[in-house]
């Protein structure tokens, strides 16, 4: 691994609303360790308001960049000078890299979730294949990309609000088949994927995206993939394993995400376990530790 030359301690940041919860200070605080970086990494409540002033402060000589989570992954590109073609694709930005005086846009959470799809055992999938996204927010728009960029499918966007489904999908037809559905509307028999991309389960457990007779129509090896980390197994994962289906909750996109932010901001490439090893455990800490979604 090539190591670059820092010559003084680096800083990095999150900014989020809340922050306290996240998992990416123990992550990027072992990636510094095992690169051999006089890093930092703080997890910093950022309310919306205060937004641009925090991003402003990214362009000091020592600041390597920040991650971006809820509410401000879509709001922040009008702030930076330049943006990524997917992140321009997915319209949200959750790592801000400090290069000399520019802010550079990117989205890792794209490259992320594929990569962690692939370690849980993505099922084979050929163009045009249904995969099935729950959820419209932005964590379902890099979904979407996921889904029409990289595997070809056909995208079924399922949401409590049709509308907003509708608008992602139409946000999303120049990459590729997609379209927003009803629950009862949805191919489930050749569906092999699904992904949750909603918030249901993060603040209670016992709450589902998808009522399990659903989970019932799918084929057998299809892959439910959670981007809920806390609980480790959510009510989804759970029904989803009753019905003989694969089942993955959101650990792994969270460091596949933070290895690729930690590479652009350094230059050093860190073994996705160095970030897995940092969570081993996390995801089964008590709840008042807060619900987990990337990063």
């Amino acid at each position: 691994m090539t190591v670059p030359d820092f010559p003084t301690t680096q800083r990095a940041f999150l900014f989020a609303d809340p922050a306290a919860h996240s998992l990416s200070p123990r992550m990027h605080g072992a990636a510094f360790a095992y690169a051999g970086l006089p890093g930092t990494y703080e997890a910093r409540r950022v309310p919306a308001g205060e937004l641009a002033a925090a991003v402003a402060g990214l362009r000091a000589p020592d600041v390597l960049g920040a991650n971006l989570s809820l509410p401000h992954k879509e709001v922040a590109l009008p702030l930076l000078d330049s943006l990524s073609d997917a992140a321009r694709a997915i319209g949200a930005v959750n790592t801000v890299v400090h290069r000399g005086e520019q802010l550079h846009g990117e989205n890792t959470d794209a490259p992320g979730l594929l990569a962690a799809l692939r370690d849980a055992g993505l099922p084979d999938l050929g163009p045009g294949v249904p995969v099935v996204i729950l959820g419209a927010g932005g964590a379902a728009r890099a979904a979407a990309f996921v889904a029409l960029r990289d595997l070809r499918a056909r995208a079924w966007i399922v949401n409590r609000t049709l509308d907003r489904a509708r608008a992602l999908a139409a946000a999303f037809r120049p990459y590729g088949e997609v379209q927003a559905a009803a629950p009862q509307d949805v191919p489930w028999a050749v569906a092999p994927l699904v992904i949750n991309a909603s918030s249901a389960g993060l603040n209670d457990p016992g709450q589902t995206p998808l009522d399990a007779a659903f989970l019932a129509r799918l084929p057998a090896g299809s892959l439910v993939y959670d981007m809920v980390y806390r609980p480790a197994e959510t009510r989804l994962m759970r029904e989803a394993r009753a019905h003989g289906l694969g089942a993955e909750n959101g650990l792994g996109m969270l460091a596949h995400q933070a290895r690729l932010a930690f590479t652009a901001w350094t230059g050093a490439d860190v073994p996705v376990r160095v970030f897995l090893d940092a969570l081993s455990g996390a995801a089964g800490a008590g709840a008042a530790a807060g619900a987990g979604r990337t990063p």
